[in-house]
């Protein structure tokens, strides 16, 4: 479209006639717009390609305005009552969509994702005179390409190791599959075969007309209207709304959309709250910040269709507001980290959080028992005591170490111990011996105490007592093996604690390997609904003394709660005997604190996953997240996020003017925003022939490189999110072929339709050169085939995984090199014949 423009010349009395509108590349259809006859070639080629890659975030940025819009209209919802015997009235009132998915993914979605490239392909054969161009059939031939085989295996590759994803409409994606391959031969036919290098009226209504053909082929596929209609299942979702964990088929002869059921919706969001409520309570996380992770956790497992990620994606390149929560790594890694501990661990975490620091900043020494209570078996004859330093250790330390009498005495069961023990310097822990009397006589267990205490000349501020300065020692009798019972005839459970830990002790002996049954009984708790209950044998090796019985308590919906069960204590083994508590009475209570922690986690998540709303905002909300980074959730910003929000900071402001999609249904946003994207496209398609023409290089080749680059670029984000996230592979590759199909169909089909349409009218006729294009659109078509026989075979293969995504490493790296080598192939082909190279004739 670049050409030399030839101007009125400026002429001087005595010099030679000088045209300064008369230069390299000068015109296009809008550029430029202003003269640029003193700039050097390559500072026009930089700037050119510079603001062309700008305009590329400007054209991203108003095609999530776009999809917003389309998400609006698509979202539309009916209210229908559905018979239900349980309801007072006879029924109930479901929302259900108006929109089949099928055919929305392949008419306005597929026009969302492909608006740049069939509108450039419009406005530039309007652009010139209803003439054939290569800029706007390149692109669209060459973003097939990059879609189909750059993507795919970026989409395979990303997939982890292990994990695998099929397309799970089968149908569908054989139709659009079919389609695609069928729309490149068809467009091989008619410039090549048909009428070479003429496209007549008939032609472009067929190539138009193809388009409504798909989409009802796709609808009748997916609706099967030749099978019985109980055997149809199909998943509906209102926007990124929590409906969609609603997911029950009814069971009415015409059945609509898959309805949304808001009480179902509320339990999986009040059990993950729940969820997360214990885990915050353990940590110390912020409600808010627990909130963010319970709408995250919410996101992650929810379905999402490809616009969703495709205006992530768009989001994430230019630094505005996400569509999922975003949670202070801090936060979120101390909260996954701490729930793979055992509950021991969990337990000691939690009080070394909340102990006092007696250490005073580390300006103190601190001595105290390395535990509270120790237990020796009497034949051991003597008991470890052990004392540990801490805090300051650069002077050493002295400590007075006694032992009190308790139900045993000295010298009848230990010997009196009363003396100082000295810490050097850097030394951290000492450790004394007490000595145990061992007779032949059976006695009950009995226990004395040892006490730490600083030395007169001791007591300064730089020596202080730990929180253990007291522990007890228990002499077990070795003599017997013991009687078994419980600790407590009855112990409190809260639901908050999820399980009850019930302790078991073994007295008057400890000898032996011993064992003893136990067993759960309802009382008014019932056993797989309320706790786990059962039964087991509880088993106690030699010398221990105290064993404890896990049961489980399951989380409940009732506002209040207070209901009980019996765990009874059965046959020894062993030689031991049972004691005087022979059954315990555990009472599941509310947790107060707890379920007001709760409910406020839930109350946050509505809140946040209402703000992550695509088609609620206002021109005020619009302006808001326009004008802040990360649409103003700054605190999670991060300097990408800066950087790509001050690129993009003047396209923000701009199609912040854009009506938002809540009103009207979404459609004064559809048409402004899709005129603006003609308007952009229009700009790009300039740059792009100006930017080729600086450097040498043709419209086909510019086009099937730069420009399909740049208008793929977010969905080759949008589609590597899918794959991860998703559980198939339907969002990430399922809708390419779809849309590849819709470029040929309406980029291809409607210009050509209107072109023809013009010549007719001026009784001439439409010429589409085959040259490039038709070498091109072979080379694509063979390199096409040869993708979907390895998706096939990645299907069907057990080496690849048997998915279409993933599988085993190897083969996955396999196939995305074959891939991306396929593109690299027909981009370097399609160059050579265009630049001469090679040459190879087709057509005329």
């Amino acid at each position: 479209m670049a050409n030399n423009t030839t101007a009125a010349p400026v002429i001087s009395p005595g010099c030679a006639t000088l045209d300064v509108n008369n230069y390299t590349c000068s015109s296009a259809f809008i550029l430029p717009i202003i003269n640029e006859y003193t700039w050097a070639p390559g500072t026009r080629a930089f700037l050119y390609l510079l603001t062309m890659v700008w305009c590329f975030l400007g054209v991203a940025l108003i095609a999530d305005v776009f999809m917003c819009a389309i998400e609006k209209i698509t979202s539309k919802t009916a209210k229908v009552r559905i018979p239900d015997q349980n309801e007072p009235d006879g029924f109930r009132m479901i929302e259900v969509k108006v929109w089949n998915d099928t055919v929305a993914n392949l008419s306005l979605l597929a026009l969302g994702t492909s608006a740049p490239e069939i509108l450039l392909s419009v406005i530039e054969i309007v652009g010139r005179g209803f003439e054939s161009g290569e800029l706007g059939p390149g692109t669209i031939v060459g973003s097939a390409a990059f879609n189909l085989l750059v993507i795919s295996a970026i989409c395979i590759f990303s997939i982890p190791d292990g994990e695998i994803r099929k397309i799970s409409n089968m149908r569908v994606f054989g139709l659009t599959t079919f389609s695609c391959i069928w729309a490149y031969v068809w467009l091989s036919l008619v410039i090549l075969v048909i009428s070479p290098g003429v496209v007549d009226l008939a032609e472009s209504i067929i190539t138009f007309l193809m388009f409504p053909a798909l989409i009802i082929g796709a609808y009748l596929i997916d609706k099967r209207p030749c099978m019985k209609k109980e055997e149809v299942v199909e998943n509906g979702m209102v926007g990124i709304s929590l409906e969609g964990y609603a997911n029950e088929p009814l069971n009415t002869e015409e059945k609509p959309e898959t309805p949304v059921d808001h009480d179902q919706s509320h339990k999986n969001l009040l059990k993950l709250a729940k969820e997360l409520g214990h885990e915050s309570l353990d940590q110390g996380i912020p409600p808010e910040e627990a909130a963010k992770i319970v709408a995250a956790k919410l996101s992650e497992n929810e379905h999402h269709s490809r616009m969703w990620y495709r205006i992530n994606a768009t989001r994430n390149m230019s630094g505005g507001k996400k569509l999922t929560p975003q949670v202070f790594s801090a936060f979120k890694d101390k909260l996954y980290d701490h729930t793979k501990l055992p509950e021991d661990e969990k337990a000691d975490s939690k009080m070394a959080l909340t102990t006092k620091d007696h250490t005073a900043g580390g300006t103190k020494a601190v001595v105290e028992f390395t535990a509270a209570t120790l237990s020796v078996l009497e034949n051991e004859k003597k008991v470890r005591i052990g004392i540990r330093r801490y805090g300051k250790m650069d002077t050493p330390a002295t400590v007075r170490v006694e032992t009190i009498n308790g139900t045993a005495t000295a010298p009848e069961d230990y010997i009196h111990l009363e003396e100082d023990v000295h810490f050097a310097v850097n030394e951290q822990l000492r450790q004394l011996y007490v000595e145990i009397i061992d007779d032949n006589e059976w006695e009950p267990d009995e226990f004395f105490f040892v006490k730490l205490s600083l030395p007169e000349k001791e007591e300064n501020e730089d020596i202080v007592l730990g929180n253990i300065s007291i522990t007890q020692v228990t002499i077990i009798n070795d003599d017997e093996p013991g009687k078994l019972e419980f600790a407590k005839p009855s112990i409190i459970a809260k639901e908050s604690s999820r399980r009850v830990r019930i302790p078991v002790n073994r007295i008057n002996g400890a000898d032996g390997h011993v064992s003893v049954a136990w067993k759960t009984k309802d009382i008014t708790a019932i056993s797989g609904k309320d706790y786990q209950g059962g039964e087991g044998v509880l088993k106690f090796d030699h010398g221990e003394t105290c064993r404890t019985i896990d049961i489980e308590i399951f989380d409940s919906m009732k506002p209040e709660r207070d209901e009980s069960f019996q765990v009874d204590l059965g046959e020894c083994d062993g030689g031991a005997e049972l004691g005087k508590i022979k059954k315990t009475i555990i009472t599941i209570v509310n947790d107060e604190e707890f379920n007001g922690l709760v409910s406020r986690i839930v109350n946050l998540t509505k809140a946040n996953m209402d703000a992550l709303q695509l088609e609620d905002s206002t021109w005020v909300t619009q302006m808001k997240n326009a004008m802040n980074v990360n649409g103003g959730d700054i605190e999670n910003a991060t300097f990408i996020d800066y950087l790509l929000h001050f690129l993009t900071f003047f396209w923000k402001i701009l199609f912040a003017l854009v009506p938002p999609p809540k009103y009207l249904g979404g459609w004064p946003a559809f048409v402004l925003s899709l005129a603006v994207i003609g308007l952009m496209t229009a700009i790009i398609g300039d740059l792009a022939t100006l930017f080729g023409c600086l450097v040498n290089l043709d419209d086909s080749i510019t086009a099937i490189t730069l420009v399909a680059l740049g208008t793929s670029m977010p969905d080759t984000f949008a589609s590597k999110q899918a794959a991860v996230g998703e559980k198939t592979a339907d969002s990430s590759i399922g809708n390419i072929n779809g849309s590849n199909s819709v470029n040929v169909f309406l980029g291809l089909g409607l210009p050509w339709l209107m072109a023809s349409i013009y010549h007719m009218t001026q009784g001439t006729v439409f010429t589409v050169p085959p040259g490039s294009l038709g070498f091109s659109v072979i080379i694509y078509t063979g390199c096409a085939i040869a993708a979907i026989i390895l998706l096939i075979l990645r299907r069907f293969l057990k080496p690849f995984g048997q998915a279409e995504l993933g599988g085993p490493k190897g083969p996955k790296i396999l196939s995305a090199i074959i891939l991306v080598s396929l593109w690299v192939f027909y981009v370097l082909l399609s160059a050579l014949n265009s630049k001469k190279i090679i040459n190879v004739q087709i057509g005329g």
